[in-house]
Formats: structure tokens, C-alpha cells, sequence
């Protein structure tokens, strides 16, 4: 992929001063209330106006969007606010009534971004456009197909692109709606450091108590930008209730989150320096999680153990899985010393839960 300068000109072109903000009601629910949520919007950091018009759901039954009629709202919000409007977009009838109705952002959904076949489809619908347009990455860790579907939209001579990190789906029971997977996200940005990438809070968490806490990940990260689920009365909003802010908060949130600039030297490297903590917390989240996984393995092991009456500590074993890990830590620049106190206290971490589970009475 070529020329991703020039994929950036449209958000260099805002000379905006802050990071990019789209925000809006997950659904574009009433015309009232996206008028509303507009005027109480128009005069802060938000300089895209963002409104699910077509909503389709995991599951059927639930509220699917207000359709085309949504479009004609968006534009009455152009029109009174002088905010630029988006939405989401999932096939050709989608994007040709979006453009019939000069709609100034489009994105491309998560779900949809996993079907080469339907951004195809899109971008030969877009082909050519002055419009932007942003993609969602899948809904599964995959970054060769979230780039897959850039080159596809910049292959249709499609200028002004982007990509939005919306966290990745999973089985497991986390504290996120969907897990970030920092690290897909920073690969693409180490890559590409020049295709704008807007960070989605909202999905990535499905908690409007956890946004400002991702949002300032994302910055720290060097992220262009966040797109915010807002509206008046969250806790009753016929789509994604959990997971948006108010108007209030979302100033809030802009006005609390620390920005990185560079205008110096002492600054560049602050920035860069905080860019790197940053990665060091993903991580060391990372291990947490990971340890805590491996502990109800060993839970699970302790238990196995009782049943059959088998002692705790297994030397063979032990010796086995420390030697695999020297080497495979040597071959990772980890020096012996350091695999051997690591898993030295793993090893009697694993233990010492055994035990309680092994000694517990019954």
C-alpha cells in the first residue's frame, strides 16, 4: 500500500489543535433526538456528527435502525449545527443513498470488514469518491484483513481513508465488550504510521465508566482520534444503553484527557516516552490476565490431583518446562538468570494454589 501521506491530507486538513472527535447517538433513534444531541454537541471538540441510521444486530428482534429517513435528519443537523455528518455504511444501497444525501464520513463496520466480498462491494460503490471513509477493524484479531479491506478502498482511488480500532471479539469473559489487542493496533501503526487511526472507546469497553481510561490509552498511543457514543438520556437508548455518554461527560472526557504535543524537543520525547509506558502497561495487563488463566489451570490440576491422590510436586515435569523455558527465552533475548527466578516463582505460585485446593477439607 502506497501513499499513505496522502490518506492523512484530509485530517491534517482540519487543522483541528485537538485529536478528531466523532460522536453521536449509537442509533439515530428520533428526529427530536438527533437534532437534539447536535445542538448540544455543536459547539465543542466534535467535528463529526456520528448516527447509526441501519443498525442490524447479532441476533434478530432487536431495534434495527429508523433506515433512509435517518439520512434526511442528518442532513437537517448539517444544516442547523454546521457539523460535518457520519454514518455507518454496509453495502452499495447503503452508501449510494448516504452519498445522495451528502453525507460527509462513511465507515465500514466490523462485521462487514471481515467479508472481503462486501468492502469489495463497497469500494466499487465509492469508487473514486472526495468522501471519507474509515474502517472498522474485523471483529476477529486479523490485521492482514483490515488492511486487506484499506488497499481494497485504495485501489478504488479512494483518498481520504482511515482505520478505527473497535477491540476484538472473544468467548472469554473479560472486563471489555471487546478486547483491544493494543499490540494489532500498534503493528498497523508501525507499518502504516501514516494512515489517521480513530479510537473507538465505546465498543472496546460497553461501560461508559471505563471510556476515559481507553481514550487516554489511545492518545497516549499517538491515536488521531476517538469516536464517542453520546446521548441525552443513555439509559434509555434503544440501542448500546451502556456504553454512551452524555453530552456533558463527553466535554468532560475532552477536557480531562491529557494531549501530547510536540512542539519541542523536551516535548518529543515526553511524548514518545509516554507512548512507550503506554505499550508497557498493555502488556503488563496482558501477563496479569495470562497468569491468572494459568493459575486456574493449575486449580484445575490441583483438583485432578486430590481425586486421585497424586502428590503435588512433580519433579520430572518441573524440570521439563523449566528447561523448554530457558531456551525459548534465550531465543526471546531473555537471559537464564531472569527464566529461572520468573518461573521459579510461578512454580510456587502453581504450588501453593494446589495445595489449598489439595488440603482444603471437604
Amino acid at each position: 500500500m502506497e501513499n499513505t501521506k496522502e490518506m492523512r491530507k484530509w485530517l491534517d486538513d482540519l487543522n483541528l489543535g485537538h485529536p478528531l472527535v466523532i460522536a453521536g447517538p449509537c442509533s439515530a433513534e428520533t428526529e427530536e433526538q438527533v437534532l437534539g444531541i447536535a445542538h448540544s454537541l455543536k459547539d465543542t471538540d466534535v467535528s463529526y456528527y456520528r448516527a447509526g441510521i441501519w443498525k442490524p444486530r447479532t441476533r434478530p428482534g432487536n431495534f434495527e435502525g429508523v433506515g433512509a429517513l435517518g439520512l434526511k435528519w442528518l442532513q437537517k443537523v448539517k444544516d442547523e449545527t454546521g457539523m460535518k455528518t457520519a454514518t455507518e455504511v454496509a453495502n452499495r444501497a447503503h452508501v449510494e443513498l448516504a452519498l445522495e444525501h451528502d453525507i460527509d464520513l462513511l465507515w465500514i463496520g466490523a462485521r462487514s470488514t471481515v467479508s472481503p466480498f462486501i468492502v469489495q462491494e463497497i469500494a466499487d460503490a465509492l469508487e473514486g469518491t472526495d468522501k471519507v471513509v474509515l474502517i472498522k477493524n474485523p471483529v476477529n484479531p486479523d490485521l492482514s484483513l483490515w488492511l486487506g479491506a484499506v488497499e481494497r478502498l485504495s485501489t478504488a482511488n479512494i483518498k481520504k481513508l482511515g482505520v478505527i480500532h473497535r477491540g476484538f471479539s472473544t468467548y472469554e469473559k473479560t472486563k471489555y465488550r471487546n478486547i483491544p489487542e493494543w499490540q494489532l493496533a500498534i503493528d498497523l501503526q508501525t507499518r502504516f504510521p501514516d494512515l489517521p487511526i480513530i479510537n473507538d472507546p465505546s465498543h472496546i469497553t460497553g461501560k461508559r465508566d471505563m471510556i476515559f481510561d481507553v481514550s487516554q490509552t489511545a492518545l497516549d498511543l499517538n491515536f488521531d482520534g476517538l469516536m464517542i457514543e453520546t446521548h441525552h438520556d443513555p439509559d434509555n437508548a434503544w440501542s448500546d444503553a451502556a456504553q454512551q455518554v452524555t453530552p456533558k461527560t463527553l466535554v468532560q472526557i475532552m477536557k480531562d484527557l491529557i494531549i501530547r504535543k510536540e512542539s519541542d524537543s523536551e516535548a518529543e520525547y515526553n511524548a514518545k516516552l509516554s507512548n512507550l509506558r503506554a505499550q508497557i502497561d498493555i502488556f503488563d495487563h496482558q501477563l496479569i490476565e495470562t497468569l491468572g488463566k494459568r493459575m486456574k489451570v493449575s486449580d484445575s490440576i490441583g483438583a485432578l490431583k486430590k481425586q486421585k491422590n497424586v502428590a503435588v510436586l512433580q519433579s520430572n515435569r518441573w524440570n521439563q518446562i523449566l528447561g523448554a523455558m530457558i531456551l525459548e527465552g534465550e531465543s526471546k533475548g531473555l537471559s537464564e538468570e531472569f527464566i529461572l527466578k520468573m518461573f521459579k516463582a510461578i512454580h510456587q505460585e502453581s504450588i501453593n494454589h494446589q495445595e489449598k485446593i489439595i488440603n482444603a477439607e471437604i
